[in-house]
């Protein structure tokens, strides 16, 4: 068979589920169906997963899924950090505003991780389940339509064309997602102030040792402790970063440096701007998640704000709660358009109050910071916060946590 217009044979797999995407959201999904015998294919556009500027913060929500998986013990020897405490420095006032440390979890920490070692940790695990399987360098291109059903996805790799039929297609391709595009499906933008530049500089062994946010006149920048280098994420008025650059790396080096001052000697290793990398922020959802034969999750159905790094973990939380619900209908055959919705009426809640704590945070804090070019001092609220470790329990449980944090319960395959 041809693909119209290729001039090449076009590969055709049959398989139960096929997931669009290798991110958290799609691998864990691939990995708990596969574990409960249901035939799933992951497509992945990339070679592998070796790609920074990704979210690396497994929270501990995700990390009590592993430890429900039985996979916590050998997860944590991989290389990693443990923030216990997340704090901030607002002007000249150092503040501890989250506290893990009672959380009800195996781990009261957060595991702050290059995500390509957590990705590649799932996918070693799933490739070990008969049902999985995965191919790489495989870009969906278009949808395959049966009637009103969605039917399948055709794939472009190194080999030729691919085009996989299926009885549940899941986009779990990201905020660019080709599916949901051609899907048709409306997504509702919630919009962002800022956006992202993301680099790293070395870390030295008298460095503070927390995780930080530092807020100071006109500036926000965010420094997560990598071990022997810092993971920085400054934070930039949406649309500014043609400004910045036309005014200079070196100026862009001493807005790093009066913002931290122990990082001067290190700045000059961002030699060109091509170790700072522009990540466009967005807020967004989808209206609806589904159609017949087609389930979005991740940030192809809600994108988040990096604001508390929660993205990658809700997106798992997803992902658990699609195979949680969908694992034994599959088993079955094609799930019902009713089982798929089931989906987003388990997690459109917990995303739309994760939204909306963003937002509140961009318009109350944020933005106006960046507009203003005056030092700021914290809140009365935000003192209290940094004075009583009671109520740092409160935004480790949000961010550690979540609103409805998932549990595996989808079967395993005997």
């Amino acid at each position: 068979m041809n693909e119209p217009g290729s001039g090449q044979a076009v590969q055709s797999i049959q398989s139960r589920c096929c997931i669009v995407g290798g991110g958290p959201a799609g691998l864990m999904l691939g990995f708990l169906l596969a574990r409960a015998g249901v035939p799933v294919l992951v497509l992945e556009k990339h070679r592998d997963f070796l790609r920074d500027f990704r979210g690396d913060t497994i929270h501990p929500s995700t990390l009590e899924l592993m430890h429900e998986l039985g996979l916590l013990e050998d997860f944590l020897k991989l290389p990693h950090q443990e923030a216990r405490q997340l704090g901030g420095q607002i002007g000249d006032t150092l503040l501890t505003l989250a506290d893990f440390s009672h959380l009800p979890t195996q781990c009261k920490f957060i595991a702050l991780m290059p995500q390509w070692n957590f990705l590649n940790f799932i996918a070693e695990r799933a490739q070990r389940l008969p049902a999985f399987s995965l191919i790489t360098q495989a870009e969906a291109t278009s949808l395959i339509r049966d009637g009103e059903r969605i039917a399948g996805v055709r794939a472009q790799t190194p080999l030729g064309p691919l085009e996989i039929r299926c009885d549940l297609l899941v986009a779990a391709d990201g905020r660019q997602s080709i599916i949901r595009k051609q899907a048709g499906l409306e997504v509702m933008e919630l919009g962002a102030p800022m956006d992202v530049l993301w680099m790293r500089l070395s870390r030295h062994g008298d460095d503070p040792e927390q995780t930080l946010g530092r807020i100071d006149a006109g500036r926000i920048m965010v420094m997560l402790n990598r071990g022997d280098y810092w993971q920085c994420a400054f934070v930039i008025r949406k649309g500014g970063y043609q400004e910045i650059r036309e005014q200079g790396l070196p100026a862009f080096r001493e807005e790093i440096s009066s913002l931290v001052p122990y990082l001067r000697n290190r700045v000059d290793e961002l030699g060109d701007w091509d170790s700072i990398k522009l990540l466009t922020v967005a807020v967004d959802r989808l209206r609806h998640w589904q159609l017949p034969g087609l389930l979005c999750i991740g940030d192809c159905a809600h994108a988040m704000s990096p604001i508390g790094g929660v993205g990658v973990n809700l997106a798992i939380q997803d992902a658990v709660a699609a195979a949680n619900l969908l694992a034994e209908p599959l088993l079955d055959g094609a799930p019902s358009f009713d089982a798929l919705r089931a989906v987003q009426e388990r997690r459109e809640w917990p995303t739309r109050m994760m939204q909306r704590v963003q937002i509140l945070v961009q318009n109350k804090v944020i933005s106006r910071v960046l507009a203003s070019q005056a030092r700021p001092t914290p809140p009365w609220l935000l003192r209290l916060f940094g004075r009583s470790p009671l109520l740092q329990r409160l935004p480790a449980r949000l961010v550690g946590l979540g609103f409805r944090p998932e549990h595996v319960r989808s079967p395993r395959a005997r």
